[in-house]
């Protein structure tokens, strides 16, 4: 039996996303506790040559929404990219949910062989179908800037765990 488009993807963002709002609940009682200035904490990163916490959370927001958009043929989620608090990232998460959440499975699913091509500031474009846009690139850097936030602040020192990665499945 084949996998549902919408299955692998709509439904995982959504946990995932919720996760990383469980990890910035807490990585924001953390620097409470500790007097650590937020704009420092957002500025955090695993190494020097990498993005910093903010840019990974809109990474993560990003590679879902665009990939959501770009299956179901919506148009794409907009955001201003100048979140400088916790919260501006929070409701960053928030407006990207709500956006997952308007799509229905009718609109991903039969989109494997749809033809995608995404153009760059570079100039640059890329060509993907459907399927390969979504299991070669947008579900792979939707996890990676994921794990990547979550491991910058486990890093620093914020208590959390497998749970708060894995986030809560959205509800049927």
């Amino acid at each position: 039996m084949p996998v549902s488009m919408y299955t692998v993807s709509i439904p995982v963002f959504i946990q995932h996303l919720n996760g990383l709002n469980t990890v910035l609940d807490k990585a924001a009682a953390w620097a409470a506790a500790r007097k650590v200035n937020e704009t420092d904490l957002l500025n955090m990163r695993l190494s020097p040559d990498m993005f910093n916490l903010s840019r990974q959370v809109r990474a993560v927001t990003d590679h879902a929404a665009n990939a959501a958009g770009r299956l179901s043929g919506k148009e794409l989620l907009k955001f201003a990219n100048d979140e400088t608090t916790i919260a501006q990232l929070k409701d960053r998460i928030t407006k990207t949910i709500d956006y997952l959440k308007n799509i229905k499975q009718s609109e991903i699913d039969g989109s494997e062989a749809k033809d995608i091509t995404i153009s760059f500031p570079s100039g640059q474009t890329r060509q993907f179908t459907g399927q390969s846009l979504l299991l070669g690139n947008s579900l792979p850097n939707f996890f990676f800037h994921t794990t990547t936030a979550y491991d910058i602040l486990r890093q620093y020192g914020v208590e959390i765990g497998k749970r708060d990665f894995m986030g809560t499945p959205p509800s049927s």
